[in-house]
């Protein structure tokens, strides 16, 4: 078998539905960013039970599709633009690079929010380049618009990650209203245990993406460190180690 198998939605569904997908991003510029890290992050996920990963920047996507090559992935690509919120997938070019790395699905950001890209014109080239599109959606409208654009898969990802302090559970409320509506829906964004996960599931959650909690060590040994110092100074970095940014647990 190789990935092309995959690519159509009824080998996808087969294959992720009910699943969990693993999101290999490690922190920005921290110790286990690097490619031969994530793709071992992958194999291990894959080793614990995922059905699926996700994947960012086309480079790193090639180096794990060539690692593991039937293995179901979500592509998207990260950029921090001038007069633009929106950094997941925003460009065309990102589209191609991803469908050229081995994506089987490729995740745009699906808000209504500037960008240099409409998110219609991103799901026509993803879909004509045979690739299933998902939009990464912030409210009930951002799912609707993309659904209806042509994207396969809707996700909460981005719920809770568009302004204002950033909740500390998962949206549950929007992924049933998600769930009420559309027939693929991923459960992702702050999924961060066990009973998270088994939540999504009952609720309806076509499957359920987990990141920082699988494989985001620094984030994960702050949450405890964090907890062992309440009242207190921790001695836990706010910035990981040369960089200039505080650590990004979106996804």
């Amino acid at each position: 078998m190789t990935s092309t198998t995959l690519h159509p939605l009824e080998a996808i569904d087969r294959k992720l539905t009910s699943g969990l997908i693993v999101s290999c991003q490690p922190v920005d510029r921290g110790p286990m960013d690097n490619d031969d890290t994530v793709v071992r992050l992958a194999k291990a996920a894959l080793a614990g039970g995922a059905e699926g990963l996700r994947i960012e920047g086309a480079a790193r996507l090639a180096r794990v599709r060539h690692a593991l090559p039937d293995v179901p992935i979500v592509g998207i690509v990260k950029r921090d633009l001038p007069g633009s919120p929106v950094r997941i997938t925003p460009l065309v070019e990102d589209v191609h690079a991803l469908a050229d790395a081995g994506a089987d699905i490729i995740a745009v950001d699906g808000t209504n929010r500037a960008r240099p890209t409409p998110v219609i014109t991103l799901i026509a080239e993803i879909r004509r380049l045979g690739k299933i599109a998902m939009g990464d959606c912030s409210c009930l409208r951002d799912a609707e618009e993309v659904y209806a654009a042509g994207a396969a898969i809707v996700g909460t990802t981005l719920s809770g990650y568009t302004g204002g302090p950033v909740p500390a559970d998962p949206d549950f409320a929007f992924l049933h209203a998600l769930c009420a509506r559309f027939p693929r829906v991923m459960a992702e964004g702050r999924f961060n245990t066990p009973s998270h996960c088994a939540e999504a599931r009952k609720i309806g959650a076509w499957a359920v993406t987990v990141g920082t909690a699988i494989t985001r060590t620094e984030v994960v040994t702050e949450w405890f460190a964090s907890a062992m110092w309440p009242h207190e100074q921790s001695p836990v970095p706010e910035y990981p180690p040369g960089s200039s940014e505080p650590f990004d647990v979106s996804t």
